[in-house]
């Protein structure tokens, strides 16, 4: 045989080799097909940065949770997606009763905090913990002082009369942010009397938006004085210069974990698994911080960004994940919440 040719078949075998070891072949890594609920800006490093170490290519879309909820349940037939990860977990639990996940207990679980592994147990190791952060308040003190209003500090302050028309807070339809609000005030007061508070607090709201993470950039560029949503979000701003402050509300307050799952039918399994580890690896979890998300992190073996707000001296309820994380219940409240809250006038 000429020399050319056996040069020709070797190199052949190799890249052949190569494709089936998964090295250094970008087109032979094939993609993966992810949602994502957590702030744009991890998303899009998370995706960057799992591309460039694996050469596995990341089709990834960015969407509220109550959406990709919707989204699962539309594609469970045939789905289109294979993993989904960020962002609260309560429609996570959700998806997972509705038998729209695969179950997936990682080898390395122990590297995870308590908080994140209860989340695998407590759904049959369909949803992972990912993170976590409590609710509480943004706001933007120059508007304040403008405005000669107090800085809020505790939930009763938010329905006095002189906060009218400078709240904002998301819809519960579709930001799962907006559900962890309502089911914590319901645990919290009781499902009457959060309602009653529901109502009182619509007088004050300006908008409520399509996402829980609208808050913290309207509120430091100015565009509203006050944000209900996740502490963490705010933070970043104020980090950035911004005249922001934040605030855990007095009474206690709910708080998320944030949510990983594989998708069940999903057509990149290999792949999504590969996502799924590298996500919740110290290298994964550390794009949060070095992004400017600053959840607490789940993964428990590398120092966190010390710009993460500590927990230690918020006043945590005790958030039933198993009751509020149900599919019915979540319906429940969202349609309760729309026929009473949502209708009444401003």
């Amino acid at each position: 045989m000429h020399p050319f040719a056996v040069r020709h078949i070797a190199t052949a075998a190799c890249i052949a080799t190569a494709a089936l070891l998964g090295v250094s072949n970008t087109a032979a890594q094939g993609t993966v097909n992810a949602l994502c609920s957590t702030d744009a800006g991890w998303c899009e490093a998370a995706a960057t940065a799992f591309t460039r170490e694996t050469g596995i290519k990341v089709q990834q879309a960015h969407k509220g949770t109550g959406e990709i909820g919707a989204q699962l349940r539309a594609e469970a037939a045939n789905p289109k997606t294979d993993i989904w990860w960020g962002g609260t977990g309560d429609p996570f639990l959700q998806a997972a009763e509705q038998g729209l996940l695969e179950p997936y207990r990682p080898a390395y679980i122990n590297d995870l905090h308590d908080w994140a592994v209860r989340q695998y147990a407590l759904s049959q190791n369909m949803v992972g913990g990912f993170y976590t952060s409590a609710i509480g308040f943004g706001f933007n003190t120059d508007l304040l002082k403008k405005k000669k209003l107090h800085e809020p500090r505790c939930w009763a302050d938010l329905i006095k009369p002189e906060y009218k028309g400078e709240i904002e807070i998301s819809h519960p339809a579709s930001s799962g942010t907006a559900y962890t609000i309502i089911a914590g005030l319901v645990q919290q007061m009781g499902e009457e009397a959060a309602f009653e508070y529901l109502k009182k607090l619509h007088r004050n709201v300006t908008s409520y938006t399509r996402s829980g993470q609208a808050q913290a950039p309207n509120v430091a560029k100015g565009e509203v004085a006050i944000g209900v949503s996740f502490i963490f979000g705010f933070e970043r701003w104020r980090y950035d210069k911004f005249p922001v402050k934040t605030a855990a509300p007095c009474e206690g307050t709910g708080y998320e974990i944030g949510g990983i799952a594989l998708v069940k039918g999903a057509r990149n399994k290999e792949n999504a698994r590969r996502y799924y580890d590298w996500l919740m690896s110290p290298a994964g979890q550390a794009i949060g911080g070095q992004s400017g998300s600053l959840q607490s992190p789940a993964n428990k073996t590398f120092k966190p960004d010390p710009r993460i707000p500590s927990m230690a001296d918020v006043k945590l309820i005790k958030y039933d994940f198993e009751k509020y994380g149900k599919a019915a219940e979540r319906k429940r409240l969202i349609d309760r919440w729309t026929r009473e809250v949502e209708s009444q006038p401003k």
